[in-house]
């Protein structure tokens, strides 16, 4: 099912993360059982790679908790 994440260069990382992500909607609403498998399969160990290349990436405080309660 693809190229083993941990061959990936970060910049192909990125463009297949963006590519599940974009039909990630039309899986879920017309794909087989199967296709929703795979694609969740495939976007849990490209997104478990991102995350171990990038344990400290920028949280935008926006998206917390607290963040949201100050917008309320």
């Amino acid at each position: 099912m693809g190229i083993d994440p941990r061959r990936l260069s970060d910049e192909d990382l990125l463009r297949e993360l963006g590519q599940l992500h974009q039909t990630r909607t039309e899986t879920l609403l017309h794909g087989s059982d199967d296709a929703l498998r795979n694609h969740n399969e495939r976007m849990s160990e490209l997104e478990a790679e991102y995350l171990r290349r990038y344990p400290q990436r920028h949280i935008d405080a926006e998206r917390l908790r607290e963040g949201a309660r100050q917008r309320v």
